[in-house]
């Protein structure tokens, strides 16, 4: 088999850069360990930045979401029961929109397959050589069989345990790594969300979220040990313990039912440096994981797509090879200001064991600082809708 670009791991992010390189008239083949229908059972993060957003409408996928999608203009911040809202359309002039991840990698396939596109599940043993040569090439099992994909580049999508990472060797492999001592306990349920936008609720016991998917679906989040497993927490403890958490209004019209999807997710903050190694080029989590505070997960996937397909493009059609030797620079110098980003709104609104009364002073008086200050506001804005690419 031969291909231009090799996409290693099909889940949003190499969905995405193979329908952007599509769209610009660069083959691709993307190889994915998980069947299908397990990449579209995931349930994760549905808050897209604005320039998300964009790349969507330019990868000619963005007519479900531009119909299903919600505009989020803002989003509340509640200390206790003192809750503020930071107006994102006020202070920025943008927005985000709430779509789920799932929706997202749905669109992509559809697209995909629309465009008679090569995507293999179940690929096993995936394995990229000579990526240091002008010659790379991806060996991997499939169908009881081994393959041989020949390619000019390679795209390591493959999440922070594919392979990709640990073919940068370790002389040059630099990793950065910050865990959290605490976990999310995550519930999706068949319920109306609590507000029509995002609450963000720190109080003495602890972190909670109020998020949705839509109308009549609603995801919530709490803080909870990281020794803890889904089977520990009933549906009612789960409820009794979020209306604890979040304000008194809003706790009061918070509408319960029973959980579909339950699950607890540990925090850490993760960048590999640095995020290519010859023709071979990281995006998304095989290079960086974020906390989910702040939803950058997808978001920052995203940010690499862009600077990658534009790199590509650039190679192919002009022979410019600027992008492609400056990528990683390019895509760390905004990777590291969203985890700046998601490591502050995780210290700000979680209660971590090690905290003293000092601590928590501290973080009650930067809560107050941004609920007053609109120089805070406008800061926090800017980097939720997304920074620029």
């Amino acid at each position: 088999m031969r291909t231009q670009v090799a996409i290693i791991g099909g889940g949003p992010a190499g969905l995405l850069l193979s329908q952007l390189l599509h769209k610009a008239g660069v083959a691709s083949v993307v190889l994915e360990r998980r069947s299908r229908e397990y990449v579209l059972s995931r349930i994760r993060a549905g808050v897209l930045e604005t320039g998300l957003v964009n790349l969507m409408h330019e990868a000619g996928i963005a007519e479900r979401m531009d119909r299903e999608g919600f505009i989020h203009d803002g989003t509340l911040i509640a200390n206790g029961n003192d809750q503020f809202r930071i107006d994102f359309k006020e202070l920025t002039g943008s927005h985000v929109m709430v779509y789920g991840q799932t929706e997202v990698t749905r669109d992509l396939y559809e697209a995909r397959d629309a465009a008679g596109a090569t995507v293999m599940h179940e690929c096993s043993g995936v394995k990229p050589h000579d990526l240091t040569t002008d010659a790379p090439y991806v060996t991997f099992f499939h169908e009881g069989a081994v393959h041989r994909l020949d390619c000019d580049f390679i795209a390591g999508c493959d999440g922070f345990h594919g392979p990709c990472r640990q073919e940068i060797p370790l002389s040059v492999r630099r990793e950065f790594e910050k865990v959290y001592p605490f976990g999310w306990l995550g519930v999706l349920s068949e319920t109306p969300p609590v507000d029509n936008e995002l609450i963000y609720s720190n109080s003495e016991r602890g972190f909670a979220l109020c998020s949705m998917r839509n109308a009549n679906l609603s995801r919530y989040y709490i803080q909870c040990q990281l020794s803890d497993t889904p089977d520990d927490w009933t549906d009612d403890a789960f409820w009794d313990e979020l209306r604890r958490r979040i304000p008194e209004e809003a706790a009061d019209r918070l509408v319960t039912g029973p959980s579909i999807e339950k699950s607890i997710a540990p925090l850490r903050s993760f960048v590999c440096e640095p995020m290519q190694w010859g023709r071979m080029f990281l995006c998304g989590d095989a290079a960086h994981i974020v906390p989910p505070t702040g939803a950058k997960g997808l978001n920052t996937a995203a940010s690499d797509v862009n600077y990658l397909w534009r790199a590509l493009v650039a190679w192919y059609k002009d022979g410019e090879r600027g992008g492609i030797d400056t990528y990683s620079e390019t895509a760390l110098a905004r990777i590291w200001k969203a985890e700046r980003f998601s490591w502050w709104m995780t210290t700000l609104l979680h209660r971590l064991p090690e905290q003293s009364e000092f601590d928590i002073r501290m973080q009650d008086a930067d809560i107050a600082y941004l609920q007053h200050s609109t120089a805070a506001q406008t800061a926090m804005a800017e980097n939720y809708v997304g920074l620029p690419y």
